[in-house]
């Protein structure tokens, strides 16, 4: 949350000259609400039920950016299915960097939404700890801080 996956996707997708589908955004479409929305009325095991259902079920493009929700990779078994199904990039920021990203960002993110700044600090310390070995997965780690698409691109031409 707060690493510029939704940006960074949109533009990665028109650099590249693929399609960019927003997995949070696909359920939003799906379901006919909000995630926040979603969050408050089925809870968050039924949104991870049914994100797991549409990251394995959707008609994806040939060419196709993905961004998924910072939880994604966290449950079942997501990040071993997108591994094994495309190239995964764990955009990483260290703490102080997510939270003056997201102090003033807090609306339709029902986790923190309500948390002021050294609770917000400390939410993001646990989340990170908790999904670190998650995310660790990923086949490609890139620093957040001052990434943009352009970058990203060299990045990735430079390790295959």
């Amino acid at each position: 949350m707060g690493s510029g996956k939704s940006t960074i996707s949109r533009k990665l997708a028109k650099l590249l000259g693929y399609e960019v589908m927003d997995l949070d955004r696909l359920i939003e479409l799906k379901e006919g609400m909000s995630i926040d929305d979603y969050f408050h009325r089925y809870g968050e095991d039924a949104f991870r039920q049914r994100e797991y259902e549409m990251l394995r079920h959707m008609n994806y493009p040939e060419k196709v950016v993905l961004a998924t929700g910072g939880g994604t990779p966290c449950h079942f078994d997501n990040m071993d299915w997108m591994n094994s199904n495309g190239i995964t990039i764990y955009i990483s920021l260290n703490v102080p960097s997510l939270v003056s990203r997201l102090k003033n960002a807090k609306s339709g993110r029902p986790a923190i939404k309500d948390l002021g700044e050294d609770e917000l600090k400390n939410f993001i310390t646990n989340k990170l700890a908790e999904r670190e070995k998650f995310y660790s997965k990923a086949k490609f780690m890139v620093s957040g801080i001052d990434l943009t698409a352009e970058k990203l691109v060299q990045y990735l031409e430079m390790l295959n």
